[in-house]
């Protein structure tokens, strides 16, 4: 048996067990040593580290950034939600951006606020990672002292952790822009559709902008926002649909609506047109985002670059491991947005178009 092959067998009859019983500590503390976890002391993780060493123990090595051949190379993503759109568009782009640049990166899905809470009171990324990408999440000050505290290099897309460089767009200018597209084309009564938080622990900031912006044009143009041209539905366009269709049963119909994004929009054109009323003839529709469907619905929008926001991120998580130190510019990086002009917007009806069927296009 060669010496190669001996080592081998060696290594695969050392246990967890057997490292942590020469470092005199749990298997439980021997692993989270190993893995680089919180709420073990310098002194105890070194001791595991040792004792694995000694033993030839090698499947928890790669964790523990004493045995990583080079520089370590590994970036954590914190997402809300991984399978929503906007989430899944920036973390494909920062995923492809740092792997180019030779980094692993470890993704943590929160989902609820719960898990979020738990999450950041056991905070997983202590000695695992280089670097950390926070997407949108909603955090309280806990939450932020809490990655600060790590000293490691961190940058947001969608929110602000003090201290850290955060990527994003102007959410409340880019509902202005929306709202004021209906209101040059002559609309007056303009509805609003929002989202609702899955859990009021848990929502986003970017909903209370967009609400905002639309707020601000409206005033701006001398008009209001009563509460019967507001209707609220879940995320999803099963949300938008719910909406509208609240919207079109109250006594006075709007003859415009601006969606806070996109999947609410393509839910809320669902609903005019399953009640028999056209887009744009009887109701027109725009949103923010441009979604990957919008084209597909030929919805006018407000479109965000979310590729672009992904990879801004990744390229200034990368600047900051590195140590390079920002400009004041670029610690809050906003990407331009622009109108995409469709189909689903033009002026109100007026009587002979309502008598004809008639309608003047955008």
């Amino acid at each position: 048996m060669t010496d190669q092959a001996r080592m081998t067998r060696i290594a695969v009859r050392v246990s967890l067990q057997d490292v942590a019983d020469r470092a005199g500590v749990s298997a439980a503390t021997a692993s989270r040593s190993l893995r680089g976890l919180a709420k073990v002391s310098p002194e105890t993780r070194q001791r595991v580290i040792d004792a694995a060493r000694e033993l030839s123990y090698t499947a928890a090595l790669p964790a523990a950034p004493e045995f990583a051949p080079g520089p370590r190379k590994t970036v954590a993503i914190i997402v809300p939600f991984i399978t929503r759109w906007f989430f899944t568009t920036v973390t494909a782009a920062a995923v492809d951006h740092l792997r180019e640049n030779g980094y692993d990166v470890l993704l943590y899905h929160l989902g609820n606020a719960d898990v979020r809470d738990d999450f950041f009171s056991r905070m997983p990324l202590a000695g695992r990672v280089d670097g950390i990408l926070v997407l949108s999440a909603p955090l309280n000050e806990e939450h932020t002292l809490a990655l600060r505290a790590l000293t490691i290099p961190c940058v947001t897309v969608g929110t602000i952790v003090p201290g850290a460089p955060a990527v994003g767009f102007d959410a409340v200018a880019a509902a202005r822009h929306a709202v004021n597209h209906l209101i040059h084309l002559r609309h007056r009564r303009i509805g609003l559709i929002l989202g609702e938080a899955d859990d009021p622990r848990f929502e986003f900031e970017t909903s209370a902008q967009r609400r905002q912006g639309c707020e601000e044009a409206l005033h701006s143009a001398g008009l209001s926002l009563p509460e019967s041209l507001v209707a609220t539905g879940p995320h999803g366009p099963d949300g938008g649909a719910q909406a509208m269709t609240e919207l079109l049963s109250r006594n006075v119909l709007p003859t415009a609506v601006f969606a806070e994004y996109d999947e609410l929009a393509i839910g809320a054109l669902w609903a005019v047109r399953r009640a028999g009323l056209r887009v744009p003839g009887d109701i027109s529709v725009i949103s923010i985002d441009d979604h990957a469907m919008a084209s597909m619905f030929d919805l006018t929008t407000v479109a965000q670059d979310v590729e672009r926001q992904g990879s801004i991120a990744a390229e200034l998580l990368l600047r900051a491991v590195g140590g390079q130190a920002f400009s004041p510019s670029e610690m809050q990086v906003l990407v331009p947005t622009r109108l995409m002009l469709r189909g689903t917007t033009a002026p109100p009806a007026t009587p002979s178009d309502r008598r004809t069927g008639s309608r003047r296009r955008a």
